[in-house]
């Protein structure tokens, strides 16, 4: 820490009084139970059950039904404590605070014994002034309350109304009253994840000094005028000061790839001061903007802004500032009632293809860098280019939006708000403003922040009557939801932002939402704003039971992770899908029936006398079915872009449920716990490229759609291919002439009756051939090659268990999967256990004898390693 110390005084300029230090209280802490009958070390940032389970005193919190067994966690009030010294002298130094980046979350902070702040609310920071406190050696005492006994107290407080829900379904285990705290509102439980109602100093902790005056934040916004098309750069700065006297100096900003250095004189009068810089930068400067995955690069320039200011203080910051325009465009469109909901960036109509983002832990302690970048790197890897962050989760940390910045993801960006209604007193409003202000300034700066919302769901909650509100009592709940949403979330991003759009929720009709007070008679209206759209009766199959929506930013479909992850959290009595444990993992009222339920309609479901391999294939059957009810569902808003049939369509975004996993489970997500690629992850590859023919039936008519992202006209050729089961060499092929695929657009380019295509191939009915097609040039495939099953697979003809080998050999850090098969195989799933990696292909439909697949490994493995791990299934193998 001395060391530390020494830098941070070298770099804050000559002189004791011009200094600013800081000292950094992460590291090591102790924590202690209410009662005092448990002390043990504990790491900050952290949590009380990281450290519990640290310290070997409890198990994995995942492993089996500790979801339950460690529930007295969370009910006990805890306390973390430091000792520590102040390798300074606090003569020389005017003002010391205590600064925490986010404590979670309901706490009173004792320094030698004395009060000195309380806090709140996990989703900001908090500054106490402890001049007069601090001393040479301290003790710190961050005194935690249960959040689940503070959220039953302020709900029994609320007493002229409730504020509903009170709990969550008891299929999930949960807490309740969560929406009368501001903390992650899943760490209560939902429907994908269990209760852990963590309590801990989740974020960075420091003490400051200083005595002129202090920089407490910084921040920028890139602005374009578009009247004399030029950018322009305003710079916010907060100063503490606290000398009496004014403070003067210069601000010199320096963005060298843009030749700027400019200076500017500044004045810091006595106390919390806002300085704000602007830069005009010249036409003649060409600027590269920021453009999202797939449409083009993700330039940024690094700044520097350097004040100067009296008795050689100086505090300079460093950023890297990136340039793009966001507009929400709302507009009628011909030939249908209502209007667009779409998005573009610097200019271009963009379709948004991506997911949505849940927590990649309930412990925010375990969430790496590198988990960070490995989760979002999978999501350009499977050609998406945005995310929505789920607000039911929390405001993901700093390095989350420098990847998205960097990767080209947009982010739809919720505030922390879902599925409930929220009081509007004084005290949670008074701790809301100073969230969303915060977050609001964190995050503006961020090019990959497209849109603001306000809220998950709750203006159908409110809107659809989902938790039984007397309609005389409706307009109270009405007067909350626009006070919390419009009168202060609204206001608050609008006076720090003006840059990006701002959503009231999500569904909502958006322009019509706000024509109509905020909140629309019926959300989901699919000729207005954004939809949520789950259907688990209806057949998944059938395209005609999915919305012709202008935006679907939630819909998906459950199923389970892998073998080789449930594994690590269950014991070998729980390898059944009848097991306890199996009904404990899902927290979706009669998810695993409804899962079988989608998967029977199209598929035979294992019946192996085995249980753990009845098990395995009833695992690997729901990721079958997840895969391709996502892919037939995202095909169909995909190819529904251009075109407006009855009055609908024009959809321009599709963000399915969900990316990511919080523990090992069952859940809509097409990423597991940790990482691994579900087959669905593989099919978003190939149903989100850029390029991509889409096949579907009506009335016994098959039609290809091509679906173009790309930014200019492309002159290419379809082919059509019908394979049948029961041999490797397609029965008829056929390739239209040359056409031009125009840019950013979706266009009919094939239809043919499914009696006339199949009279062309010898031998074919529907029950025994499949149909296969892609995009090409004379000398390149441009496309992935997609299919098309003209029957259920369960009554497939000639589709015989297939004999498929695999040769491993190594090519740098890659691996190469030379596959061979007796048969064709639909659904060949390649498995290598637990080592970590992806490859360049999975859950596909296997047509021709062989094929090569690569395996990219995360961490080192080598080939003998591969070859004993190695585990391929297809569909066949499971009947």
């Amino acid at each position: 820490m001395l060391l530390r110390l020494l830098l941070l005084l070298a770099l804050c300029g000559a002189g004791s009084a011009a200094m600013v230090v800081s000292v950094s209280l992460r590291g090591s802490w102790r924590i202690r139970s209410g009662n005092g009958s448990l002390e043990l070390p504990a790491e900050v940032p952290g949590c009380v059950h990281s450290a519990l389970f640290h310290q070997r005193l409890i198990q994995d919190p995942y492993y089996r039904f500790n979801n339950l067994n460690y529930r007295w966690i969370a009910l006990d009030n805890w306390t973390y404590i430091k000792k520590f010294k102040i390798p300074f002298d606090l003569s020389k130094w005017r003002k010391v605070k205590l600064v925490f980046e986010g404590v979670d979350t309901v706490t009173v902070v004792l320094l030698n014994n004395i009060p000195v702040g309380e806090t709140d609310n996990m989703f900001r920071s908090y500054s106490f002034d402890i001049t007069r406190v601090v001393q040479a050696v301290n003790i710190l005492e961050v005194h935690f309350q249960s959040p689940v006994i503070y959220a039953d107290q302020r709900s029994k407080v609320h007493t002229h109304y409730s504020v509903p829900p009170n709990c969550p379904p008891r299929v999930q285990d949960g807490e309740c009253h969560v929406n009368f705290i501001r903390k992650a509102q899943c760490s209560f439980s939902w429907d994908w994840g269990p209760s852990f109602p963590t309590q801990g100093i989740w974020k960075d902790v420091r003490i400051e000094a200083y005595n002129i005056c202090h920089l407490n934040y910084f921040t920028f916004t890139p602005i374009y005028d578009n009247n004399i098309q030029e950018w322009n750069l305003e710079i916010e700065s907060s100063f503490d000061v606290i000398s009496s006297k004014p403070v003067l100096g210069q601000a010199i900003i320096a963005i060298p790839e843009l030749k700027i250095q400019q200076t500017n004189s500044v004045e810091l009068q006595h106390g919390e001061r806002i300085v704000k810089l602007f830069v005009k930068i010249d036409k003649s400067v060409t600027i590269e903007t920021w453009w999202p995955h797939g449409h083009g690069n993700q330039t940024g320039y690094n700044m520097t802004v350097l004040f100067k200011l009296d008795g050689g203080l100086s505090f300079e910051k460093s950023a890297k500032v990136y340039f793009r325009t966001v507009e929400l465009i709302e507009e009628p469109i011909k030939g249908s009632r209502g209007l667009s909901f779409y998005f573009k960036i610097n200019g271009l109509p963009i379709f948004l293809k991506g997911s949505n983002w849940i927590p990649p832990d309930s412990f925010q302690d375990r969430v790496t860098s590198a988990l960070l970048r490995l989760l979002l790197q999978s999501v350009v890897d499977a050609n998406m280019n945005a995310l929505r962050v789920w607000g039911g989760g929390i405001y993901e940390q700093d390095e989350f939006y420098e990847l998205c910045d960097e990767l080209g993801i947009m982010v739809w960006q919720d505030f922390m708000f879902a599925c409930a209604l929220y009081p509007t007193d004084q005290d949670f409003m008074d701790s809301v403003r100073a969230e969303v202000s915060y977050q609001v300034r964190r995050l503006k700066s961020h090019p990959s922040v497209i849109t603001w919302s306000g809220n998950n769901e709750n203006e159908a909650a409110l809107m659809l009557n989902w938790y039984g509100i007397q309609s005389s009592n409706l307009s109270t709940y009405i007067d909350d939801y626009v006070t919390l949403y419009v009168k202060n979330i609204r206001r608050i991003v609008f006076e720090g932002d003006q840059t990006r759009p701002f959503i009231t929720s999500s569904p909502t009709n958006g322009a019509k939402s706000t024509a109509e007070g905020w909140l629309s008679e019926n959300p989901y209206d699919p000729n207005y704003g954004d939809v949520h759209f789950y259907d688990y009766v209806g057949d998944c199959w059938n395209w005609k039971i999915f919305p012709k929506a202008r935006f679907v930013s939630e819909y998906g479909y459950q199923s389970w992770p892998s073998f080789s992850t449930l594994e690590k959290v269950s014991s070998k009595e729980d390898w059944s899908y009848e097991s306890k444990f199996a009904h404990h993992r899902q927290h979706f009222t009669d998810g695993n029936y409804k899962m079988l339920h989608q998967a029977e309609l199209h598929f035979k479901l294992p019946q192996s006398a085995d249980q753990l391999r009845k098990f395995k294939d009833t695992i690997y059957l729901t990721q079958v079915m997840q895969a391709q009810c996502v892919k037939t569902e995202t095909e169909f808003y995909r190819r529904s872009r251009s075109e407006i049939v009855h009055g609908e369509g024009h959809t321009m975004g599709v963000l399915y449920w969900q990316l990511n996993d919080i523990w090992q489970a069952p859940s809509w997500s097409s990423l597991e716990y940790g990482g691994k690629w579900k087959m669905l992850h593989y099919f978003a590859r190939h149903f989100f490229a850029p390029l991509l023919p889409v096949g579907f039936e009506n009335e016994d008519v098959f039609f290809i759609y091509g679906v173009s992202d790309l930014h200019s006209d492309h002159k290419m050729m379809l082919t059509v291919r019908v394979h049948t089961w029961s041999s490797l060499e397609p029965v008829c092929s056929e390739t239209t002439k040359p056409f031009v695929m125009k840019a950013g657009e979706s266009a009919l380019l094939y239809d043919k009756p499914v009696a006339e295509l199949l009279r062309g191939c010898t031998n074919c009915t529907r029950q025994s051939c499949v149909v296969s097609f892609y995009l090409s040039t004379a000398r390149e495939l441009l496309s992935p090659t997609n299919y098309h099953f003209l029957s259920s697979p369960k009554e497939a003809k000639g589709l015989h268990k297939a004999n498929i080998t695999a040769t491993i050999s190594q090519q740098g850090d890659t691996f190469v999967f030379h596959l061979k098969t007796s048969a064709v195989a639909p659904f060949v799933w390649l498995d290598v256990g637990s080592i970590p990696g992806r490859f360049s292909d999975n859950g596909f439909l296997m047509t021709e004898e062989t094929r090569t697949v690569f395996f990219y490994p995360w961490k080192p493995t080598n080939e003998s390693e591969l070859e004993r791990s190695f585990h391929v299934i297809s569909l066949a193998d499971i009947y």
